[in-house]
């Protein structure tokens, strides 16, 4: 990877200097005359290190540096100055500059110091990413995705987790939506309480009240002694009712009212049984069309929908799908006592490429099956189910709508080489670009590679 450095100077000479000192190192270098413009590029491009005088007119180089280390802690900064301003230098680094040298700049020394703040950076994020992803996983358990979107779930999660609110987790079927109800529960200060699940669609309405309310004993045919409901059995912990928009309106009513009062009666009985529970719904159904079709309660509905959380399908988060494979494979590969190393490239350009109707379940579907008819120890397209082997690219490219220009350029990146089947030679044509630039983009973006991928 070529990294890429932002020289600041309002002397020009010296400016020019140092760039065409540092391209001849090997660096792609921004130039910039002062503090302001560093810090307008700074915020629009993408730069590994900064390298800034520390006196200049406007914005000076030490408050340059506060705000990118605002920004961005740990980012490597190397202040120059003159003789005169050492001390100050000194209260740089103390606030976080990775190195400073004074003028005249001994190029050779500056170029170690710029290698050893470059080496640095990549084990200092390298190793705030393992923590995060340690952390993510060790709070999220089995929800797998780095995405932008799960992103932003992972982040209403850990808000909303710790509170009292209703939560209503919405999505597709296949989604994950009973993964994000147990990692609310987990990260909630009910975590060492019961966590009880129902699922209301399997049930018919005369069964879901008895499971959910219980019922005395000689409520209805059958019924040879009481039973506790789920309600009660989840009391002090967290009750999950999956397929929320599946209830019928009279269930709906007594619900409303557990919510409301928190309180209850058994089927066929008159005692009041009181409840302290946390509810967590979830559906793949639009309620506020249920409700415009008198299928679901308005009051109902916003009761449930305190915090929502909406589960985004497969195929708008196809950056996880590289994480959730490999987490698939893993897992098949020694249910099955195989040794598979990994999914060549026009096995993954298929995976891209699909839209996945039933998501995260189907994609699992799909690696268990490619697992099993595997007999090598790489995946290739052939080993895929029929529907992914004989797909035909339609040569769109989806891009959501908010989207910066560095994520259009890895989907539009990503998507061109799936494509072309792997082939960065094709690849880098059609983007007409050269192959080596298609190279550092396939590294820069965590691509990925395959020493079985074509050429």
């Amino acid at each position: 990877m070529k990294f890429r450095l932002l020289v600041i100077d309002d002397e020009k000479n010296i400016r020019e200097g140092l760039a065409e000192a540092m391209q001849g190192d090997g660096y792609d270098v921004i130039s910039a005359e002062n503090g302001d413009e560093g810090w307008k590029i700074f915020s629009n491009e993408d730069i590994d290190l900064v390298i800034t005088d520390l006196k200049m007119p406007g914005l000076s180089g030490e408050e340059l540096m506060k705000r990118i280390l605002a920004h961005t802690p740990g980012f490597p900064v190397i202040i120059l100055t003159g003789h005169g301003t050492v001390e100050t230098a000194v209260t740089a680094m103390r606030d976080g500059a990775w190195d400073f040298l004074t003028k005249p700049v001994d190029l050779d020394h500056l170029s170690l110091k710029v290698k050893r703040a470059l080496d640095n950076r990549e084990l200092f994020f390298q190793h705030r990413r393992m923590e995060e992803e340690l952390e993510r996983k060790r709070q999220f358990k089995s929800i797998i995705g780095n995405s932008r979107n799960m992103r932003e779930v992972f982040d209403t999660i850990s808000k909303a987790a710790p509170t009292k609110a209703s939560i209503l987790i919405t999505g597709e079927s296949g989604v994950g939506k009973e993964l994000v109800a147990d990692a609310i529960h987990e990260l909630s200060p009910r975590k060492d309480q019961p966590l009880i699940k129902v699922h209301c669609a399997a049930l018919s309405p005369s069964l879901l009240e008895s499971e959910l309310f219980g019922h005395e004993k000689g409520a209805f045919t059958g019924a040879i002694s009481r039973k506790r409901g789920r309600f009660e059995l989840a009391s002090g912990g967290t009750l999950f009712l999956d397929e929320i928009g599946e209830i019928d309106q009279n269930i709906q009513i007594k619900l409303l009212r557990v919510l409301q009062e928190k309180k209850f009666e058994r089927v066929g009985g008159e005692q009041t049984v009181e409840t302290d529970v946390r509810i967590i719904a979830a559906t793949n159904k639009d309620l506020k069309a249920e409700i415009e079709k008198g299928n679901f309660r308005e009051d109902l509905y916003f009761r449930l929908n305190v915090v929502n959380i909406h589960v985004p399908p497969l195929r708008e988060k196809k950056d996880d799908i590289p994480i959730l494979a490999a987490a698939f494979l893993k897992e098949f590969s020694e249910e099955n006592n195989k040794t598979i190393n990994g999914i060549n490239e026009r096995a993954r350009s298929r995976l891209y490429a699909y839209e996945w109707p039933g998501n995260i379940r189907e994609l699992r579907n799909c690696i268990e099956s490619a697992v099993v008819m595997c007999q090598s120890n790489v995946i290739t397209k052939d080993d895929l189910p029929p529907v992914l082997r004989d797909a035909d690219d339609d040569g769109w490219i989806n891009i959501r709508l908010g989207s910066n220009m560095a994520e259009c350029e890895k989907i539009i990146i990503r998507e061109t080489l799936s494509h072309c089947r792997g082939n960065k030679s094709k690849a880098a044509e059609t983007l007409e670009i050269g192959r080596k630039t298609l190279l550092r983009k396939l590294a820069d973006y965590e691509l990925g590679s395959n020493e079985n991928e074509e050429e």
